[in-house]
C-alpha cells in the first residue's frame, strides 16, 4: 500500500513538472503559458535589466563632471550627437546584456504581459549606447503599439523626446513633449520624469518661467532623492537668472541643508553668501564672506571657483581693477576645474576689450580662453572672431613700434648712432634659469628630448613624454600661443623690446628662415649682420622717412577704421584719429580722417562732429564723403550707376573684340556725352583712340590721345599707359605715317591679354593698344621680375597649416580671386593689361585665368619676392575699381606663392587658403 502510494506520488510529480516544462517551452497562446511567461519575464528579464539600468545611471551620474556656472541639465545623459565626430559605443556589455534578455522576451515570450516593456529596455539601451537614432525609432514604435497602456506609453514619449533632444532635434523634440503634456495631465503617478524632461527643453528655449514651473511640478510628484536635489538646485539657479533672489535663495538654502554632493553643496553655499551680500547691498563685507571660505580645508580645490566669484562682485560694483586682480587670482588657483580657468580668462579678456581699451593684452587672454575653453562653449565661435580681429591691431601697434624705433634712431647724431643700433642689435637681458629655459625648450612641439632613457615611465620628468606633452598643453593654456623669446610673460612691450624680438626671432644658423618653426632651439645671425640690416632701415634721408610717415600714416588710419566699423568702439576711434592728426596733420588720409570724425563724435560730441563736417563739405566739396553727408543715399545710388557703367563698358568691349570699331566710336560719344564724369571716363576715351586707331592715320590717333592727357591729369590707369604709346609712337613716327590706318597688327590667333615681353632681340611691331606679348626671335623662359630687398625688415618664421605654408618662394601671383564663373572678365583683363604698360613697362607680367566650377582666378606675374607682389598690390588695388568691370562685393585680392598656387584645385581649398593668407599675412 505505501508503495503504491509513492508511486502515485511520482506519478503526480512528472505529470505537473512536464505540464510546467510544456508550458514554458511551448511558444503558444495559452493561459498556462502566459502566467509562465509573465513569470520569467518580470523576475529573470525585466527586473535585472532595471537594476542594470539604475547601477549604470549611477556610474554616469558618479563621472559627471557638473558645470555649475552654467544651468545643470535636469538629467546626465551621455555625449549628446556630433554628426561629424560622435561614434555609438560598439561594445557596451551592461548594454548589450539587456538587449540581449529583451530581445528573449519578444522571440520566446510574446504572449506575455512584458512585451511593451521590452521595446523600452530596447530604447533605453540603444540610448545609454548612443544610438540615438535607433533608441527614437524603438520609443516611437512603443508609444504606436501601445497607445492605452498610459505607463508604457508616458514612458517612451518621455525617452522619445530625450533621445530627439541628443540628437539636436530640439523642434521635434518638442512636439512629442506636447503630446506628453496633454497625456499626463490625467496621471496621479509617474509624473515627476516627464515632467522634468518638459523642463529640461523649456531651459533649452530659454523659456525660464516655464521650466521654473515644469519643475515644481516635477518636485511635487514624489521624485527620487537624488533628482529631487538636483531638481532643486536647477530651480535656484533658474530663480537666479529670472533676477528672483529670495526665491533663488530659498532654494539655495534647500540644497545646503540637504545631502547634495559636495560639489553641489559648496556650489550652493557660494551662491547663498554671493546673493546674501546682493540684496544686502553691503559693499564691504561680501568679498570677505567669500573669502572666508578659502579657510575650510575642505575648499582647497574650490579656491579658483572662490576667487570667481569675489571678481565678480567687484566686477558688479564696477571696480575693474579689483575685478581684474581676482579674476587673475582665480586663474592661478585653478587645479583641476579648466572650464574655470577658460571662464576666468575670457573675464579678463572682456575687462581688457571693455573697460581697459588694452586690445593687445585682450588678444592674449582671448588666445587662452581659445586653447581653455571646450568648443562646445555657447560664444566660442565668437570669441574665435574676436581673437582673429584683434591680430589685426596688433599687427599695426607692431608697424608702428618699429617704425618709432627707427625714426629715433635716425633723429640721434650719427656719432650716437652705432651704440644705439648696437644694443638693439645684441640687447642685454637678465639670464633665465637654466631649469626654466630647458622647460621653455622642451615644451615646444617638435624638440628633439635627446635623452638615454624615453620611456614614458621614467622618473625624470623631461625623459617623459607624456609629461612633456602635458606640460606644454598646461603651459600653452595658460599662457596662450607664447613665443619662445625673451620676456615672454609680457603681452605688451615697448618699441625697443620688439624691435629686438622682431630681429632675434626668425633667423636659423645661416640667417635663412627654419624649415620647420617649432623646431627649438633657433639662433641668430651674428651682431654684425643684425647691425647691417637695423642700418640699412634706419630711414635718414627725406625720402626714406616719408615711406616711415606714410606707413606709420596707414597703420593708424586702418587701425581708427577698425575699431570705427568693426568693433563698434567710436571713442577709441576719435582717440585714434586724434594721436594721426596731432603727429601727421597734412597727411594723405584727411578726407577720410575728416569724415571719421565726423562720424564717432555725432554721439560724443555734436560740435565736433558739425566742425569736421564743415571741414569735409568745404576742403573736399567733390569727394565721395561730402556727397555722403549731403545725401546719405549717395552710395546706393552710385553702386547702382556703377553697375550700369560697368555694364556699358562691357558691352562696348564685346565690340571691340567684334572689330566694330565704328559702333564703337558711336557709342563711346554717346555714353561720354550723358555722363562725362563717370568713374570710367578714361577707358572710355581710350577704347574709343584705339578703335580711331583701328580705323584712321596716326595723325587722329594721337589726337586723341593728347585728348585723354588733357581731360583726365590725375588718372592713374590710362594716362600713365597713353604716355608710353604715344612716346612709343614718336620714336617711331616715320615708319607710322607711311600706314593708311595706325594700328594693322591685329593678329586674332596671338594669345591675348599678356602683358608686354622684353627681350634681348625684339621684331618691331607696333604694340599699342595690343594685350599681347611682343615677339621675339628666339624662345626666352619667362623672367621673374628681381628680388629686392627690403632693408629692415626681419624674416618671418615659416608657418605651416594643412596643405599650406608659408616658406620663402622663387615665385609669386598678384591674384583676384571672383566669385561667380558666369561673368565674362575679358575686359577686366584688358584693364589689368593697361595697368602693367602703364606700370611696369619693362617688367615681364603676364596675367592669366584660372576656372572652377563657381570662381574664376586672374593671377598676374611671376614677381620674385613676397614684397615685390605686395608693392604691385599696393599700386593696382587703388585702381580696381577702375579695372575690374564686375561688382565689387563680387572680388577680392591676395598674393600666394607658386607653390600653394598649385595647390588651388577647388572651391574648398581656395575658402582654406583665404582664411590662411588673412591669418599670416
Amino acid at each position: 500500500m505505501e508503495n503504491y502510494a509513492i508511486n502515485s506520488l511520482k506519478i503526480t510529480l512528472f505529470i505537473f513538472c512536464s505540464s510546467i516544462l510544456y508550458a514554458c517551452s511551448s511558444h503558444k497562446d495559452t493561459a498556462g503559458s502566459r502566467a509562465m511567461q509573465n513569470l520569467t519575464s518580470r523576475y529573470n528579464y525585466i527586473y535585472n535589466s532595471n537594476v542594470i539600468l539604475i547601477e549604470h545611471q549611477q556610474e554616469l551620474t558618479e563621472g559627471y563632471a557638473d558645470n555649475y556656472d552654467e544651468i545643470l541639465p535636469v538629467y546626465v545623459s551621455p555625449e549628446k550627437y556630433d554628426i561629424f565626430n560622435s561614434q555609438p559605443s560598439e561594445s557596451m556589455p551592461a548594454m548589450d546584456e539587456i538587449i540581449k534578455k529583451a530581445r528573449v522576451i519578444l522571440l520566446e515570450k510574446s504572449y506575455g504581459n512584458y512585451v511593451d516593456e521590452s521595446y523600452l529596455l530596447l530604447g533605453k539601451a540603444n540610448f545609454y549606447k548612443q544610438n540615438y537614432f535607433n533608441a527614437t525609432e524603438y520609443f516611437d514604435y512603443t508609444a504606436k503599439t501601445f497607445p492605452n497602456n498610459k505607463k508604457s506609453y508616458v514612458q517612451a514619449l518621455d525617452w522619445k523626446a530625450r533621445s530627439l533632444m541628443q540628437l539636436g532635434k530640439y523642434s521635434e523634440a518638442a512636439l512629442v513633449l506636447d503630446t506628453l503634456s496633454i497625456t499626463i495631465s490625467d496621471l496621479k503617478n509617474n509624473k515627476a520624469d516627464p515632467l522634468a524632461t518638459i523642463a529640461q527643453i523649456y531651459i533649452h528655449q530659454r523659456m525660464a518661467t516655464e521650466a521654473i514651473g515644469a519643475l515644481k511640478e516635477a518636485l511635487n510628484a514624489n521624485p527620487t532623492g537624488a533628482e529631487r536635489i538636483r531638481w532643486t538646485y536647477i530651480l535656484a539657479q533658474l530663480s537666479e537668472q529670472q533676477e528672483n533672489y529670495p526665491e533663488a535663495l530659498f532654494y539655495y538654502r534647500k540644497v545646503e541643508k540637504s545631502n547634495a554632493p559636495f560639489e553641489m553643496y559648496f556650489n550652493a553655499n557660494l551662491n547663498r553668501i554671493k546673493l546674501n551680500a546682493f540684496m544686502s547691498g553691503v559693499k564691504i563685507n561680501k568679498q570677505d564672506q567669500l573669502l572666508a571660505l578659502l579657510k575650510d580645508d575642505k575648499n582647497e580645490d574650490y579656491h579658483d571657483q572662490v576667487y570667481y566669484q569675489v571678481a565678480e562682485t567687484y566686477a558688479r560694483d564696477g571696480d575693474y581693477d579689483q575685478a581684474k586682480k581676482y579674476y587673475k587670482l582665480s586663474v592661478r588657483n585653478s587645479t583641476k576645474n579648466a572650464y574655470q580657468k577658460g571662464l576666468s580668462y575670457l573675464k579678463i579678456a572682456d575687462l581688457n576689450f571693455k573697460h581697459f581699451r588694452d586690445y593687445r593684452g585682450a588678444k592674449a587672454y582671448y588666445d587662452s580662453t581659445a586653447n581653455t575653453l571646450p568648443r562646445t562653449y555657447p560664444g566660442y565661435e565668437l570669441i574665435l572672431k574676436k581673437n582673429q580681429n584683434l591680430q589685426y591691431l596688433t599687427d599695426r601697434y607692431e608697424v608702428i613700434s618699429w617704425e618709432d624705433t627707427l625714426q629715433s634712431i635716425a633723429k640721434l647724431p650719427e656719432q650716437e648712432r652705432p651704440a644705439k643700433i648696437n644694443l638693439l642689435a645684441n640687447p642685454i637681458v637678465e639670464p633665465v634659469k637654466t631649469t626654466e629655459t630647458y622647460a621653455m625648450n622642451t615644451f615646444q612641439p617638435g624638440y628633439d628630448n635627446r635623452t638615454k632613457n624615453t620611456n614614458a615611465s621614467s622618473s625624470f620628468y623631461f625623459a617623459n613624454s607624456n609629461a612633456l606633452s602635458t606640460g606644454f598643453n598646461d603651459f600653452k593654456k595658460k599662457w596662450g600661443n607664447r613665443k619662445l623669446e625673451s620676456n615672454w610673460r609680457q603681452s605688451i612691450r615697448s618699441s625697443a623690446q620688439e624691435t629686438i624680438q622682431d630681429i632675434n626671432k626668425s633667423y636659423s644658423n645661416n640667417g635663412k628662415v627654419a624649415a620647420n618653426p617649432d623646431s627649438l632651439p633657433v639662433t641668430v645671425p651674428d651682431t654684425e649682420s643684425k647691425v647691417k640690416l637695423i642700418t640699412a632701415a634706419v630711414p635718414l634721408t627725406p625720402e626714406l622717412l616719408a615711406i616711415s610717415d606714410q606707413k606709420i600714416i596707414d597703420a593708424y588710419h586702418e587701425m581708427a577704421n577698425f575699431y570705427l566699423q568693426e568693433l563698434n568702439d567710436p571713442k577709441e576711434a576719435d582717440e585714434i584719429y586724434q594721436i594721426l592728426l596731432d603727429r601727421f596733420p597734412n597727411n594723405n588720409r584727411l578726407a577720410s580722417i575728416y569724415y571719421g570724425m565726423y562720424l564717432v563724435n555725432k554721439t560724443l560730441d555734436p560740435a565736433k562732429s558739425e566742425m569736421f563736417k564743415n571741414k569735409v563739405l568745404k576742403e573736399y566739396a567733390s569727394s565721395t564723403y561730402a556727397k555722403t553727408i549731403l545725401d546719405p543715399s549717395f552710395s546706393l545710388r552710385q553702386s547702382e550707376m556703377e553697375v550700369t557703367v560697368n555694364k556699358q563698358y562691357n558691352d562696348l568691349f564685346d565690340l571691340y573684340e567684334k572689330k566694330d570699331f565704328n559702333a564703337v566710336i558711336q557709342r563711346v560719344d554717346e555714353v561720354l556725352k550723358a555722363n562725362p564724369e563717370n568713374y570710367l571716363a578714361p577707358q572710355f576715351a581710350y577704347l574709343k583712340a584705339i578703335a580711331i586707331g583701328r580705323t584712321s592715320h596716326v595723325d587722329n590717333l594721337t589726337t586723341e590721345f593728347e585728348k585723354i592727357n588733357t581731360s583726365f591729369p590725375d588718372d592713374k590707369l590710362i594716362v600713365p599707359l597713353v604716355k608710353e604709346h604715344l612716346a612709343y609712337i614718336n620714336q617711331h613716327l616715320e615708319e607710322f605715317k607711311k600706314r593708311q590706318i595706325a594700328l594693322i597688327d591685329f593678329d586674332p590667333n596671338e594669345p591675348k591679354f599678356f602683358g608686354q615681353q622684353f627681350p634681348v632681340t625684339v621684331a618691331v611691331k607696333n604694340p599699342v593698344a595690343e594685350n599681347k606679348p611682343v615677339k621675339s626671335e628666339k624662345n626666352i623662359e619667362t623672367p621673374v621680375i628681381p628680388k629686392a630687398v627690403t632693408p629692415g625688415k626681419p624674416v618671418v618664421p615659416v608657418k605651416v597649416v594643412g596643405i599650406f605654408s608659408t616658406a620663402i618662394s622663387s615665385i609669386y601671383y598678384y591674384v583676384v580671386h571672383v566669385a561667380d564663373a558666369s561673368l565674362t572678365l575679358s575686359s577686366s583683363r584688358f584693364g589689368i593689361g593697361q595697368f602693367n604698360r602703364g606700370n611696369y613697362t619693362e617688367n615681364n607680367l603676364r596675367h592669366q585665368l584660372k576656372e572652377f566650377d563657381n570662381d574664376q582666378l586672374i593671377f598676374v606675374g611671376n614677381f620674385g619676392t613676397f614684397d615685390d607682389a605686395k608693392t604691385y598690390a599696393e599700386g593696382i588695388n587703388p585702381q580696381l575699381k577702375q579695372i575690374m568691370k564686375v561688382p565689387a562685393n563680387l572680388y577680392k585680392s591676395f598674393i600666394i606663392s607658386k607653390e600653394n598656387f598649385e595647390k588651388l584645385s577647388s572651391k574648398d581649398i581656395l575658402d582654406k587658403y583665404l582664411e590662411f593668407y588673412k591669418n599670416n599675412y
